[in-house]
């Protein structure tokens, strides 16, 4: 997974509420179980006529200001629906790395975490502030810096936000579930060996 610290990006508003997952990545496009190369299909009902290959000139993400976005601004409730992981794959492979929101559904927010998405928790007036200035100023850039967790806007303004401490590790590190476990390799190496002594009787020879 790749570490999260620093992101200034080009920002995205989708102005909705309640998006659910189903509407992040249709159900469709759920066979694989591959990471990669679902970002095509990412809001694929709202970013394609209904030939489901003609880009909608309406949507904004295939706006030409917001194609190379890789920060969502977003209404409350974002990601609620079915618990697929396939959400925030579809979003990484997008180019997303981070959403800012004033709330998030549970199960999605902590998939985030898992795949390498900061999703970042605002008031509904800062977020209101975006929505207001993002459409008017092409290219509008947003700093979102982890280790100070801030978020930074074009004129210098600065906001706070929270973040679980041991979620915050897990970014900076580039940890994901794997790889949290790879870090302690060397003592579950130890045990295993440890255990063949003790007990070689459920550890069968290869060719037996």
């Amino acid at each position: 997974m790749e570490p999260f610290k620093i992101l200034e990006a080009v920002a995205a508003p989708i102005d909705r509420a309640n998006i659910d997952t189903d509407a992040i990545i249709p159900k469709q496009f759920l066979k694989t179980i591959k990471r990669t190369g679902l970002g095509i299909s990412l809001f694929y009902d709202w970013r394609y006529l209904e030939d489901g290959k003609t880009p909608n000139p309406d949507f904004v993400l295939n706006q030409e200001r917001y194609k190379n976005a890789n920060i969502l601004v977003t209404r409350q409730n974002f990601g609620s629906g079915s618990s697929r992981e396939h959400a925030p794959w579809a979003l990484l492979d997008f180019g997303i790395r981070s959403i800012l929101a004033p709330s998030f559904a549970d199960i999605f927010y902590n998939n985030c975490f898992k795949n390498g998405i900061l999703p970042v928790r605002l008031p509904e007036d800062q977020i209101d502030r975006l929505f207001r200035e993002i459409p008017g100023q092409n290219g509008y850039r947003i700093t979102i810096d982890l280790p100070s967790q801030a978020v930074i806007l074009p004129d210098g303004t600065r906001w706070s936000f929270d973040v679980d401490p041991f979620r915050k590790k897990c970014l900076l590190e580039g940890l994901d579930d794997i790889g949290l476990t790879l870090a302690y390799k060397d003592q579950i190496a130890a045990y295993e060996h440890r255990r063949k002594e003790e007990a070689p009787w459920l550890f069968p020879h290869p060719n037996a």
